[in-house]
């Protein structure tokens, strides 16, 4: 990372007894990562596709963060986020400037961290970093990302609560406001996660809700002002008009000598809008992943995931992911990722049809109009 900092911002007054003063940072850093790879199966036909595929291990990003010591323990802190696809250069998270963080806020040795702005939730911060998504990404993500495993979404006009670390324990609440006048409850989301690390043990857990407007508001699919969009696959696109998602997460990982080993569930419910969406429907979702350190370099990864939809639906995904990662310094390396998926069971349709499961792997989206999907990347990532 690239550090400037502005200091001795230090104002000494005539015939004062003293000096204020106060320590301000501003750090620029970023992510750019880059790959070429194959889909066999990568749209609706079947047909296969060759090409550059970004973000794979990163989403690409540059962002500004910062901080000003207040005194006393206390700081005020912010950060900027925009994310973005090296390919092509056009703006990620829809088109935001700073789509994926943007916040300011307070944070304080003994009390905690209160930010507010667009943010990512507990299960994000406490949850995803203790999964194989933390070392590998999109390719070992649970199908479509149903249930936000790779970080498809974020949450906005949000505050955001961080406790201190009391010997490895911590604890996270948000709260993301609808700003609907006059119907504070629709399109609102809140999340709360907690999490202990110590040494080589990690656990933890969470909880995310979020619903959307009313159905006279969006008929067609989601608009809450306060969570992006999940629906970004055929996995869950029929459930687009859904009056509400909830999320339950837990991980847990282990480390020991050169391996890491970590497992991790999750439920994720769409539930009934009353018009499209009769029924509620469920995905239970399990990883697990090993990691192997085989020299200081090369890092090698094997993970699975089993997701079984219920409800208004029907389908199961198996799903086996492989990758290995060479790092040539502390900021540049070079990866190799692939997995095989493969859909069996019913599978509801955008319009409203049921038609046999179609694999697509990882949160990657591709639609394979088949029940099975291959995907290899290779590429190389930089962070600065």
């Amino acid at each position: 990372m690239k550090r400037f900092a502005l200091t001795s911002l230090s104002l000494a007054m005539l015939g004062a007894a003293g000096a204020a003063q106060a320590q301000t940072s501003v750090t620029l850093y970023g992510v750019i990562d880059a790959g070429i790879g194959y889909v066999s199966h990568a749209n609706a036909n079947g047909d296969k596709l060759v090409g550059m595929i970004n973000g794979n291990l990163s989403g690409d990003r540059w962002g500004l963060k910062g901080q000003e010591d207040l005194g006393g323990g206390l700081k005020a802190i912010f950060q900027l986020e925009n994310g973005f696809d090296v390919g092509t250069g056009r703006l990620g998270q829809g088109g935001r400037e700073f789509g994926r963080q943007a916040f300011v806020g307070l944070s304080g040795n003994q009390w905690g961290t209160v930010t507010l702005g667009r943010q990512y939730d507990p299960l994000v911060d406490m949850v995803q970093g203790i999964t194989a998504d933390n070392y590998w990404g999109a390719m070992f993500a649970t199908p479509g990302d149903i249930d936000n495993y790779d970080n498809s979404l974020r949450t906005s006009n949000a505050v955001k609560y961080v406790s201190p670390n009391f010997a490895g324990f911590q604890v996270e609440g948000l709260y993301g406001f609808s700003n609907l006048a006059g119907a504070t409850g629709q399109g609102q989301t809140w999340s709360a996660a907690a999490t202990y690390n110590n040494g080589p043990l990690a656990v933890a857990g969470g909880y995310f809700y979020a619903n959307n407007p009313t159905a006279g508001r969006v008929a067609n699919g989601w608009g809450s002002p306060s969570s992006d969009s999940l629906f970004n696959s055929p996995v869950n696109a029929a459930y687009a008009t859904a009056h509400a998602i909830g999320i339950a997460r837990g991980a847990i990982q282990y480390s020991i000598g050169a391996f890491t080993v970590g497992g991790s569930y999750s439920n994720a419910q769409y539930k009934a809008d009353g018009s499209s969406l009769q029924g509620s429907q469920h995905f239970n979702v399990g990883n697990g992943f090993v990691n192997f350190q085989v020299t200081p370099a090369l890092l090698t990864g094997l993970g699975y995931t089993y997701t079984k939809a219920s409800g208004d639906a029907s389908a199961t995904y198996h799903q086996v992911s492989l990758g290995a990662d060479y790092s040539l310094s502390k900021r540049t390396d070079f990866y190799a990722v692939a997995a095989y998926q493969h859909a069996s069971g019913d599978q509801r349709n955008a319009d409203g049809s049921l038609s046999s499961a179609q694999a697509t792997v990882g949160s990657y989206g591709f639609e394979s109009g088949r029940s099975h999907q291959e995907i290899v990347i290779v590429g190389v990532r930089h962070k600065f």
